[in-house]
């Protein structure tokens, strides 16, 4: 995730662009415009999943923007996010007495409740000194929350008031809670620094660790019928088993893979059953932990953040996948299908037009690859064949030859495909930094490519991307977040990196800094009007937007209604320099006054972290929108919406 940077448009131009194109007078008049439609990609990171208990074919899938609602078995899903003024999710809980009341538990905003299954949600704070959850448990008469260094809170309320209950508990950052379910007072903590047991509802605490060789506790459970047994899985990767709750402990990972386990869940029929989620995919024993192996048949996604098991038909089971979505199994985890429909949660950080058929975008989702829809964003279809990494930075069209385009990838390198993204191969030679963060091509000769990287700075290739080499020569930062070409003279072209903009007038080969008038060095984003190629714009990590009108001699503040202060992404109209957009993280923001003033553009859209802007070349003109979490985002082009009205404009 861009860690690095953060985490409606009923003012409409419509009626202020005719009164400007008719009087000469700045726009300021309100009306109705398009909004923004979506339709995926499907897919993304599931941080937990929480299946009703009576009930199991109602799921839910928490995000890291919000909570999706299945009640047909993962068939569909629907966003369910009514009163979450918080949406990072980190763990779900569900009422076993009463399963419509469902507990949230979030990365900053504490623990919401739904008392009608996820169709309103409302805080539930009050005690709650440390909003960092990271695990949540119930019980029938108690509620557990462990939280990331405030230690355990319990509620005997449902969540109305929240206390403390550390005493004895050395650690205070909680990964994962587990509850006895026969004698509900005993439970187990898994922190950072070991297991701690209270068998008195939390009151006390001591350390359950003998033969725990791994202090960091990622994941627990108990045998529902045995519950002197449990498991811990560690962030090493390793399972210990206890049979006396957890007096001893002993190594129960033979066969078992990854560097994590990241869930653990037990078949409740057949209780000697069990599964490990690990970033190696999912493994299975069926002879309690004695030796585990891979079921990862389908699972093409193999991060696998959490696990959860039908209680009534326990060989269907669910996988929340970093990127993938979510996938089931109907036969113990023998095979495996994404489940997807209607659950977007992608992180869009690079969009991409077809110059020759506008109706074809590409998005470059972290995690996730990359997606291709050829009917304007009504549908989407993973492209990811031949892609060896999913976290994807950048994306590039060859204008010249649209079939062919150019992923960055974060750790990957570059990956080239000449078939519209049907397969992909690395395109990495010379290219020692593999870390993509940005990728510039020449628009007339689209042979010569640039890369910007994280810490190895500026790469070229004149050869399709054949072979790289570094073109860094007084390139002070090698942190190049953004790169932009000169559509006129593509021998210059701009930088952005945390220490401001750099500048090369011969392709790469030196840079000068060009910062007069930048009070905020950190460049996120950079877009040059194509119309107008001196003209310059620089988006901040925090402090707004800047505009230069020649070729970054000097800058100044265009930021005027933009009320965001970081900028991820800008785009710029092919045919009027005076219209762009800028992706924020406070939604999309619209100027017809080349930056002088800003109005919000956020009609439709539900998730207002921007992370990418594309506007297709020709005709439509249509922008699109990447969200950190909610898929892309299509609107409609404001110069075609004004286009009667420029023919009845008067002489």
């Amino acid at each position: 995730m861009r860690t690095w940077l953060s985490k409606t448009l009923k003012t409409s131009i419509l009626v202020g662009l005719l009164v400007m194109l008719v009087s000469g007078q700045p726009a300021g008049v309100s009306a109705e415009i398009s909004a923004w439609t979506g339709n995926g990609p499907e897919g993304g990171s599931i941080i937990t999943l929480a299946i009703d208990p009576i009930t199991p074919a109602t799921l839910y899938a928490g995000t890291w923007y919000g909570i999706y609602k299945s009640t047909d078995g993962g068939g569909n899903w629907s966003p369910v996010n009514t009163g979450l003024t918080e949406t990072d999710i980190t763990t779900l809980a569900i009422d076993p007495l009463t399963p419509s009341t469902l507990y949230a538990g979030t990365s900053t905003g504490g623990v919401f409740k739904s008392t009608n299954g996820g169709g309103v949600w409302g805080p539930a704070n009050t005690g709650l000194t440390d909003t960092d959850v990271l695990a949540l448990v119930t019980g029938p008469t108690a509620l557990y929350a462990g939280t990331f260094g405030g230690g355990v809170f319990k509620s005997t309320n449902s969540g109305g008031n929240w206390s403390p209950v550390i005493t004895g508990l050395t650690n205070l950052e909680v990964n994962a809670l587990a509850i006895n379910p026969t004698t509900p007072d005993t439970l187990y903590a898994g922190t950072n620094g070991g297991l701690f047991k209270s068998t008195n509802g939390g009151t006390n605490w001591s350390p359950a660790n003998d033969g725990l060789t791994v202090p960091w506790i990622s994941a627990l459970a108990i045998n529902p019928v045995t519950t002197t047994t449990l498991y811990a899985g560690t962030s090493d990767g390793r399972i210990f088993k206890s049979t006396n709750s957890g007096t001893n402990w002993s190594p129960a990972e033979a066969g078992l893979l990854g560097t994590i386990v990241y869930a653990l869940a037990i078949d409740r029929v057949t209780t000697t059953t069990l599964y490990a989620g690990t970033d190696y995919g999912v493994f299975k024993s069926i002879n309690s932990g004695g030796d585990w192996v891979a079921v990862n048949t389908g699972l093409n996604f193999p991060y696998t953040y959490t696990l959860i098991i039908d209680p009534i038909t326990p060989t269907t089971l669910y996988a929340g996948t970093d990127g993938g979505g979510v996938f089931k199994s109907t036969n113990g985890g023998a095979g495996w299908n994404p489940v997807n429909t209607g659950l977007t949660a992608t992180f869009i950080f690079a969009l991409a037009i077809d110059p020759e058929t506008p109706s074809t975008f590409y998005a470059g989702a972290w995690g996730s690859g990359v997606f291709k829809s050829i009917d304007g964003g009504g549908s989407w279809s993973a492209a990811n064949t031949g892609l060896t990494n999913l976290d994807i930075y950048a994306l590039v069209i060859d204008p010249l030859t649209p079939e062919t385009l150019y992923v960055g990838t974060f750790g990957g390198g570059v990956f080239k495909s000449t078939n519209g993204g049907g397969i992909w191969g690395a395109v990495n030679t010379n290219l020692t930094n593999t870390s993509i963060l940005s990728l510039a091509i020449d628009p007339n000769v689209p042979a010569t490519l640039y890369a910007g990287t994280y810490g190895g700075g500026v790469f070229k290739s004149t050869n399709a991307g054949g072979n790289w080499s570094p073109f860094n020569t007084s390139l002070a930062n090698h942190y190049v977040y953004a790169l932009a070409v000169n559509p006129a003279t593509p021998a210059t072209l701009y930088a952005g990196t945390y220490t401001g903009v750099f500048k090369s007038t011969n392709g790469g080969g030196n840079w000068a800094p060009v910062d007069n008038g930048l009070t905020n060095a950190w460049i996120s984003a950079l877009a040059i009007a194509p119309p107008a190629p001196e003209t310059l714009y620089a988006g901040t990590a925090d402090g707004g937007l800047f505009k230069s009108t020649n070729g970054g001699g000097n800058w100044s503040a265009s930021d005027t209604g933009l009320l965001a202060n970081v900028v991820f992404a800008l785009a710029i109209h092919p045919k009027a320099a005076t219209i762009l957009y800028a992706g924020t993280d406070n939604g999309v923001f619209i100027s017809t006054s080349g930056g002088a003033v800003w109005n919000s553009f956020n009609d439709g859209l539900p998730n207002l972290s921007i992370a990418s802007l594309a506007i297709s070349p020709v005709r439509p003109f249509t922008p699109l929108a990447g969200t950190e979490g909610s898929g892309a985002f299509a609107a409609q082009d404001p110069i075609n919406m004004i286009h009667l009205p420029l023919v009845m404009r008067s002489p």
